[in-house]
């Protein structure tokens, strides 16, 4: 089997402690979602996050409906936190939300372990799989300024890398 990894970065000109509180509300997953994966919260509202968290939801990909839950497997708050996929498409998710301070900014850094089901007829849809998770990324650092900031010009150095 064949790991794969995603990093996204994007630079927020605003403090951690605006920032990290932001990305520990869950319906705030659902709005830096594109739209077209028709992503639906399943667990019941509000939804307190902390190490042990685990939340269902639904979502299309590929025009393809699934369910897909996730645990949150650390918890270093405002510095850090990792979600793992418990049961859904993907044989590996392991995703690491780290936060550092620059300046009078936080740096907001995404990396992704995962690995295609199916070893090893699933590695024929990896370029696809790769192509939709970097927009993916791009959409929600675009959908994050313009939540936390009121548009997207106030996320800079904005990048995601899917080698």
């Amino acid at each position: 089997m064949r790991d794969h990894h995603i990093h996204a970065s994007a630079y927020v000109p605003l403090p951690i402690e605006r920032v990290f509180p932001f990305f520990c509300d869950v319906l705030n997953l659902q709005r830096i979602t594109p739209p077209e994966l028709d992503f639906e919260i399943l667990t019941p509202m509000p939804v307190e996050i902390g190490k042990g968290t685990k939340v269902d939801y639904r979502l299309c990909l590929f025009r393809f409906p699934f369910a897909w839950r996730s645990e949150i497997t650390h918890w270093e708050p405002p510095l850090k936190f990792v979600d793992e996929q418990i049961s859904g498409p993907y044989a590996l998710w392991a995703h690491t939300h780290t936060f550092h301070i620059r300046g009078e900014g936080t740096v907001i850094e995404d990396d992704v372990a995962y690995r295609l089901p199916f070893w090893p007829l699933g590695e024929i849809v990896y370029p696809l799989v790769r192509g939709q998770l970097k927009r993916i990324f791009l959409y929600r650092q675009r959908m994050i300024g313009q939540l936390l900031l009121g548009d997207d010009k106030g996320v800079s150095d904005a990048a995601v890398r899917a080698p």
